[in-house]
C-alpha cells in the first residue's frame, strides 16, 4: 500500500530548503484543487492525501472512469496510517517531511537529511548541466547545449547575445527570465535569485521548434526509460500534455527531427544517470528537451531534469493506445485549478499543438 501525495509546490520548497516553508498562494490552491490526481496513476486500494474529502471526490467525479480505487484520507488519519505503508509524494523536500512528522508519521517512513540534501543538489540545475548535458553534447554534432554558473551581477553585464536566465530551483517557468538587453528589472531580479539562491545559470536564447521530454524511472539501481512527453509551455510555463501512444508521440518529434536523434539521446541518459543516481534517488523523474533551429534541426538533449513526478509522467499514466483519438491534458484556471482530458480530432491536432 502507497500513501501519494500531490504536492506542486516542491521545487519552489526545494528553493526555500526551510522546514517551515510556506508555499505560495497559487502553490497552495493548486495543492487543495488538485490533491485528488494521484487517482489517476495509484494502484487500486492506495491512500490519497487531500485537505477535504467530500472535495476531492467531486473534483474527481468527472474522471472517474480514469481512476483507480483509491481511499481518500486527510491529515487528521495521518497518525492511524499503517506501519507497512509506502510513501509516494510528488518530490520531497523538507518542508513536506516537515508537515508529515507533524502528522505523527513514523520518522523510518520519512528521508533523512542526507537524502533530502542530496535530492535538492540533483536537483540544481547547474548539477544536471555539468553532469548530463556537457556529457550528452561533447563531440556529438546532433545535439547542442550549453549552460553557465553565474554567482555575480557582473559576470551578465559583458554579454551582448539573448540568452536565458535560470533560478537554481523553480517551478513551472516563474524562475526563467528572457534577456536581449539586461533591464533594470532584470537586474534586480537576478540580484535577488543569487542573494537567495547562490546563483543563476546563463543559457543561449535557443530558436526553438518543439518542446517535449523523456520520461524516466529510478529504482535505486537502474533507470529505466519509460515514455514520450509532448507538452506545450507559454513563456516556460506549462499549458498541457497530449496524451496519445508512444507510437504517434514518435511521429510528432520525428517531423522535425528523425527520431533515431532522440532515441540515442534516451540511451545516453540511462547509462550516464543510472551510476550517478544508484543509492542516491529512487522514483520518477524527467528530462525536458527541445527541438531547435541551429543551422538546421537539432536536438536538445537536456534542458532540465526533473528530479520528481511530472505531468508527463501523469499523461502516461492514460496508457493511451494507437486506436484512440488523440487528447489533451490541461490545467486551467478561472479561480479555481480545474485538471481537463480534451477530445480532439486528428485533423486539427497540428493547429492545437
Amino acid at each position: 500500500m502507497k500513501l501519494h501525495i500531490f504536492n506542486p509546490e516542491h521545487d519552489t520548497a526545494l528553493a526555500s530548503n526551510q522546514f517551515n516553508f510556506v508555499a505560495p498562494h497559487a502553490g497552495r490552491e493548486m495543492r487543495a484543487d488538485l490533491g485528488f490526481l494521484p487517482a489517476l496513476w495509484a494502484d487500486d486500494g492506495d491512500l490519497v492525501l487531500v485537505g477535504d474529502v467530500a472535495a476531492a471526490l467531486e473534483r474527481m467525479r468527472h474522471l472517474r472512469r480514469y481512476c483507480a480505487e483509491v481511499v481518500f484520507v486527510t491529515p487528521a488519519d495521518l497518525p492511524h496510517l499503517p506501519q507497512h505503508c509506502e510513501l509516494s509524494p510528488w518530490g520531497w523536500d523538507r518542508a513536506l517531511r516537515f508537515q508529515l512528522q507533524s502528522s505523527h508519521i513514523p520518522s523510518g517512513l520519512l528521508p533523512d537529511d542526507t537524502q533530502l540534501d542530496t535530492i535538492r543538489q540533483l536537483s540544481h540545475r547547474y548539477w544536471a548541466a555539468t553532469h548530463l548535458l556537457h556529457p550528452l553534447v561533447q563531440d556529438n554534432n546532433e545535439r547542442v547545449g550549453q549552460s553557465s554558473l553565474i554567482t555575480s551581477i557582473e559576470q551578465l553585464t559583458s554579454s551582448s547575445s539573448p540568452y536565458v536566465l535560470k533560478a537554481p530551483w523553480s517551478s513551472s517557468g516563474r524562475g526563467i527570465r528572457y534577456v536581449d538587453t539586461l533591464t533594470a528589472h532584470q537586474r534586480g531580479w537576478a540580484t535577488n535569485v543569487i542573494a537567495r539562491q547562490g546563483a543563476l545559470t546563463m543559457e543561449p536564447y535557443y530558436h526553438k521548434i518543439k518542446d517535449f521530454a523523456a520520461e524516466f524511472v529510478a529504482d535505486g539501481t537502474t533507470v529505466r526509460y519509460v515514455g514520450l512527453s509532448v507538452f506545450q509551455s507559454v513563456n516556460g510555463a506549462y499549458a498541457g500534455n497530449v496524451i496519445a501512444s508512444e507510437a504517434d508521440k514518435r511521429d510528432m518529434i520525428a517531423r522535425y527531427l528523425p527520431f533515431e536523434v532522440v532515441e540515442r539521446a534516451i540511451d545516453d541518459i540511462c547509462h550516464i544517470l543510472q551510476p550517478l543516481m544508484a543509492g542516491r534517488y529512487t522514483g520518477p523523474f524527467g528530462v525536458d528537451m527541445m527541438v531547435i533551429n541551429e543551422n538546421g534541426p537539432k536536438l536538445h538533449p537536456c534542458v532540465e531534469l526533473n528530479l520528481r513526478r511530472t505531468m508527463g509522467h501523469v499523461a502516461l499514466s492514460f496508457d493511451a493506445q494507437g486506436t484512440e483519438p488523440h487528447r489533451l491534458m490541461t490545467i486551467s484556471y478561472n479561480g479555481s485549478y480545474h485538471f481537463r482530458i480534451i477530445t480532439t480530432a486528428g485533423n486539427c491536432f497540428s493547429t492545437v499543438w
